[in-house]
């Protein structure tokens, strides 16, 4: 993916909120921040730790992080608290 394509696909997104799926199979929209649980120990989260996410952002290879306490984590580790 070149840098051209990347910015093209990063502007519809935010770093100031999120856009989920909810159980119900409705779309809803997270402003950050909002809160998230460890899903395991990660760096000095510790597992079932209820945490904010600061910011989303999204990697060169469109791998969706949240900003938590200053450092970057990939979102597979956490589950969203709806």
């Amino acid at each position: 993916m070149t840098k051209k394509e990347l910015a093209e696909i990063l502007k519809y997104s935010s770093p100031n909120e999120l856009w989920v799926v909810s159980a119900l199979n409705s779309l809803i929209k997270l402003d950050c921040p909002f809160e998230v649980m460890a899903l395991d120990d990660i760096g000095p989260l510790k597992k079932w730790q209820i945490v904010n996410v600061i910011e989303v952002k999204v990697t060169t290879e469109l791998k969706t992080v949240f900003i938590i306490e200053g450092q970057a984590y990939h979102y597979f580790y956490f589950e969203i608290l709806l």
